[in-house]
């Protein structure tokens, strides 16, 4: 076989061009360009940093003069509202659900059969005891008193005529004009003369009296709710629904429970005549609708759900308290005087212990372990830990930790009228140039 060759590499040297001259550009170089752009956004970073910088607080300097101090420590304080432990009284209290239950409530009922004529009352009106409610059609009633009434003048007149013929026979017997038989027969005949007037007089009393039932009045004092039946209706005695019901608002009760581990001291204070003051207060515990006092205690416990039934009456003269409304009772049991108290918002609770914060008099505050007793709405009890005086932090106790610096507003002054010892920082205001020949504002107001 024949080899074949490749032909030989030939290697061609370039050719030089002939130099021209460049045309002139107006276009920068692109590395001046790049340049110029580094240079503008420095700018821009160096006057942002600049306006940051100059808007930033200065800080407080531990070598500044007293003004620079004073302004570094307010800086530093937490504020805080604060309140001053005091002696006072509180109350043990027990609550109970119930509802207002009237004293009395009457279902007004006619005790005559007749056509209800007329009534003389308002749905809501307050009524007093025997006023006119309404009429029952009174002719048949007095019809029938009539006819009683000629009953009764016919039997007088047999009795009035029995006792002539009666003096007449004892007269003839005397003579022995007649059998004693006859007399004994006259003698009886009177009585039963008698009798019939009795009776007659009694039907008489009986229609008058429903002569005055055909006039419905008010049993009792109270509110009258909706009418139960109209005008023209026939009404019965036999008629379950009645007229209209009455409920008496003034006096008016609320009976509530509790339970009957808690019965033992407010019986014993019962039973000795001691009164009890009851509050009643609306649903959700947050606004006092009347103040009462216990009136009885129920003569046997519930055992299905281990409560007893009280009874609390109330004046309730602005008819603060409506029937069969839901409230809460709180029956004070005990008052103490002269323990320590704090508002409830001071007491701190973990789960190890219960603690507040007390201000000292350097504007510090320490973490106290405290035990309390009796709470109520507004205050609470410190049996040890706490003394008069002290001052406990009430807001703001998130943001302390112990020896935290504190600037405090207090709550409210104490009792004496004193404010705690406890020292503010003191804050320099900045000074201000005033112009000349007048004085600074500050002098002015001193």
């Amino acid at each position: 076989m024949e080899q074949q060759h490749s032909p030989p590499l030939q290697i061609t040297a370039p050719v030089e061009q002939p130099l021209l001259p460049k045309s002139p550009s107006k276009d920068p170089p692109p590395r001046r360009h790049r340049v110029w752009i580094w240079i503008l956004v420095l700018v821009l970073v160096g006057a942002g940093g600049y306006y940051f910088w100059s808007k930033r607080p200065p800080a407080a300097s531990s070598t500044t003069g007293k003004g620079g101090q004073g302004q570094g420590a307010n800086a530093q304080a937490a504020p805080v509202e604060a309140a001053k432990a005091r002696k006072g009284n509180i109350g043990v209290y027990v609550t109970g659900l119930g509802a207002v239950t009237p004293i009395y409530t009457v279902t007004v009922q006619s005790r005559v059969d007749g056509q209800l004529m007329q009534l003389f009352y308002k749905e809501g009106d307050m009524v007093h005891q025997g006023d006119k409610l309404a009429e029952i059609d009174p002719r048949p009633y007095q019809a029938m008193l009539t006819q009683y009434e000629g009953q009764l003048i016919r039997d007088q007149a047999l009795l009035d005529n029995a006792k002539i013929d009666q003096a007449r026979y004892e007269t003839l017997l005397k003579q022995n004009a007649i059998p004693e038989q006859q007399l004994a027969t006259q003698v009886a005949l009177v009585k039963q003369d008698e009798g019939n007037v009795k009776n007659d007089q009694g039907l008489i009393d009986s229609a008058k009296v429903n002569l005055v039932y055909c006039n419905i009045t008010a049993p009792i004092t109270g509110r009258v709710g909706l009418r139960l039946v109209d005008p023209g209706n026939i009404v019965q005695t036999t008629d379950s629904t009645g007229l209209v019901v009455i409920t008496q608002l003034q006096p008016i009760s609320v009976i509530f429970t509790i339970a009957e581990d808690q019965l033992p001291p407010v019986l014993t204070k019962h039973l000795a005549g001691t009164t009890l003051p009851v509050d009643a207060f609306d649903r959700e515990m947050k606004k006092k609708l009347a103040s009462g006092s216990l009136t009885t205690i129920d003569n046997l416990i519930d055992q299905t759900t281990g409560t007893v039934k009280l009874r609390a009456t109330f004046d309730n003269q602005h008819n603060e308290l409506f029937p069969n409304q839901f409230v809460n009772a709180r029956l004070l049991q005990q008052e103490k005087r002269g323990v320590v108290l704090v508002p409830s918002a001071a007491v701190q609770r973990n789960s190890q212990s219960t603690y507040v914060y007390v201000v000292k008099p350097d504007s510090t505050v320490t973490l106290r372990q405290v035990k309390v007793g009796t709470s109520d709405d507004n205050d609470t009890e410190i049996t040890s830990g706490v003394e008069e005086g002290d001052v406990v932090v009430l807001t703001g106790v998130d943001k302390l930790q112990e020896n935290s610096k504190v600037t405090v507003h207090l709550d409210a002054p104490a009792s004496n009228g004193k404010q705690p010892a406890v020292k503010q920082p003191a804050v320099k205001q900045p000074a201000v140039k005033q112009p000349a020949g007048k004085k600074p504002a500050g002098k002015q107001a001193q």
